[in-house]
């Protein structure tokens, strides 16, 4: 499909227009008692069915969490080269998974 510049344009306007339409809607109905339940509803019921897929997520990634934690702590402190010499394993993991 080839669409002219003006084409393009207009497309390009519609689109902005409707963002601004459903951001200036949002702002309007988010205060409100009936869409904040609706929200928390949903929410719930999301967290609820995904419950146990983010748990084993969490298990399984929990090694690589935890790594990642020291390295940002001695990031943090400046200390990169001791982690490197304190938590040879941890380094090494995160090493493997191309994060360092």
């Amino acid at each position: 499909m080839n669409y002219s510049e003006e084409e393009i344009k207009s497309i390009i306007e519609k689109f902005h227009k409707k963002k601004e339409y459903e951001k200036a809607r949002y702002l309007i109905v988010k205060d409100t008692e009936d869409f904040i339940n609706k929200n928390r509803s949903r929410a719930k019921a999301h967290y609820d069915i995904n419950k146990e897929t983010k748990r084993l997520k969490y298990q399984d990634n929990k090694e690589v969490m935890n790594a990642k934690s020291s390295y940002y702590y001695y990031k943090k402190n400046n200390k990169l080269d001791k982690f490197s010499e304190k938590n040879e394993e941890k380094y090494q993991l995160l090493k493997s998974i191309n994060f360092i």
